[in-house]
């Protein structure tokens, strides 16, 4: 197999390797000639494509062709154009969702069941701090209390940021929301929350954020407060660790799973293996009762009606409409394109406008009814497929899926990248050279959807993996140790 054509309305299909000029290659009951050298995962037209024409992709335009495009030529930035503009005015047009099947048989995992009903994946102690000035003791603490780790203990982990002060509005709203959900979130056994004394959202403040706790799992340390902070702290974490040790993981149903869904660094294959089989992940997890969160919203437009018209009622769609809209509003009150992207690895992989990017996006979402919508920090509290407010960037966007309450991440690349969230953050690569080059990063390879397996062959080894982290397999980055943790900017700093 050389190209891949999506849709059978598509006027372009995607190369599967390099193939040279001069090429013969096959598209259903006939031959065309490539024209020019077309790189992996980057698009060729299969008709001629005449300027100001729709360039049709996954069955839906990726933008207007910018001039007229031969049949056989490779299709790209140099004669492919975004197609949007502006606000658009959407109406409610409900589509056919996947229906949840009646002969579901149950699947479980084995998590750590909290008082409070909640499950977590793992049992780990959490160093929050609620300021950036105290990122340094955080790390010490962090180093030595590793040490003590005993029985079911998972890891010592601070999540350090530059944020708690010198905020205003929604900003220092921001920053209060995500670190008071990740106090609460069930992959932590313990908690130690590190303040310094001084800072606008300070322990006090943060208190009444984080709401009703249990003080055997939850401890403060204000290091204004005490001559040594370091051994004040190693004291509370040593009581944490005693608290949260001889946790044991029972067996759960999948329904108690939530898991977050991100793309970074795509490639044009990346539409058509990784985000396609996290998608029927996504509708087989919702089968047996489980949430999935799909989040960064620039990365919607030019597919968002897709999502809308998928909204369980009208309610939820107007939520989405919100969603969409408030974000293109953000980008314009700061004086921003809307449509600023592919990023530039995104081009070279294949991927040519915003459109091209969203649609591929997007299939992260499977087929089930949206049935949520959810505000950047605001925790999930709907079953089934949610939509969540934050930004494209890969940190960010994966870190506020964390705090809106997933237990793990899934993470689609065509690049190839190290980092992690605050929870298990399981790495899909859409290519399988990059799945060999980067095995130390990468823990599932969905490029065989481009050889020979399908997309259903590979959801289910998908499944079978995510149970198998859930119940405590270490992927890459906590073998190595990676985790990061970023907040969304959003408003001055004084």
């Amino acid at each position: 197999m050389e190209i891949i054509r999506i849709n059978e309305n598509d006027n372009v299909a995607v190369a599967v390797k390099p193939i040279k000029k001069g090429t013969m290659v096959n598209i259903g009951d006939r031959y065309i000639e490539v024209l020019q050298r077309i790189p992996a995962g980057h698009k060729i037209a299969v008709a001629p494509i005449s300027a100001a024409s729709p360039v049709i992709k996954y069955g839906y335009p990726i933008g207007t062709a910018s001039a007229d495009i031969k049949q056989g030529e490779w299709v790209h930035t140099h004669n492919l154009k975004t197609a949007l503009s502006g606000l658009v005015d959407y109406s409610y047009e409900p589509i056919e969702t996947r229906k949840k099947k009646s002969d579901v048989v149950p699947v479980q995992y084995s998590g750590f069941v909290r008082e409070n009903g909640s499950v977590g994946t793992r049992n780990e102690i959490w160093i929050i701090p609620t300021v950036g000035c105290v990122n340094g003791i955080a790390g010490v603490l962090e180093k030595k209390a590793s040490a003590l780790i005993a029985g079911s203990i998972d890891a010592v982990a601070a999540f350090t940021h530059p944020y708690g002060c010198s905020q205003l509005g929604e900003d220092q709203e921001n920053t209060r929301k995500i670190l008071s959900d990740f106090v609460n979130h069930p992959n932590a056994g313990g908690v130690l929350v590190l303040g310094l004394g001084c800072e606008n959202s300070g322990i006090e403040v943060l208190k009444e954020y984080i709401g009703e706790y249990d003080e055997r799992r939850v401890k403060f340390l204000k290091c204004q407060d005490v001559e040594d902070e370091i051994e004040e702290g190693m004291k509370l974490l040593t009581e944490l660790i005693d608290y949260a040790k001889d946790f044991k993981r029972t067996k759960v149903n999948a329904g108690k799973l939530i898991v977050g869904l991100k793309c970074g660094g795509s490639d044009g294959l990346s539409g058509i293996t990784a985000n396609p089989v996290v998608g029927r992940f996504s509708d087989l997890l919702v089968e047996q009762g489980g949430t999935t969160i799909l989040t960064e919203v620039p990365e919607m437009f030019g597919a968002e009606t897709i999502l809308m018209n998928r909204a369980k009622d009208e309610k939820v769609f107007n939520k989405t409409v919100d969603l969409v809209n408030n974000f293109k509003c953000y980008f314009e009150s700061a004086g921003q394109p809307i449509y600023e992207n592919p990023s530039p690895g995104n081009k070279e992989g294949g991927i040519s406008t915003l459109e091209d990017k969203s649609l591929g996006c997007t299939q992260k979402s499977g087929t089930s009814e949206v049935c949520g919508v959810l505000e950047y920090g605001e925790k999930v509290t709907e079953t089934g497929l949610n939509l969540l407010s934050a930004p494209g960037n890969d940190l960010v966007a994966s870190t506020a899926l964390a705090a809106s309450g997933a237990q793990i991440v899934l993470f689609t690349t065509g690049r190839g990248t190290p980092f992690a969230s605050p929870v298990p953050t399981i790495k899909i690569a859409s290519n399988t050279p990059l799945a060999d080059k980067k095995s130390n990063w990468i823990d599932f390879n969905a490029g065989p959807i481009a050889e020979d397996k399908t997309i259903d062959d590979l959801a289910e080894l998908l499944m079978k993996l995510v149970l198998e982290v859930a119940s405590g397999k270490k992927i890459n980055s906590e073998i190595y140790g990676y985790r990061d943790m970023a907040i969304f900017k959003k408003g001055v700093t004084l």
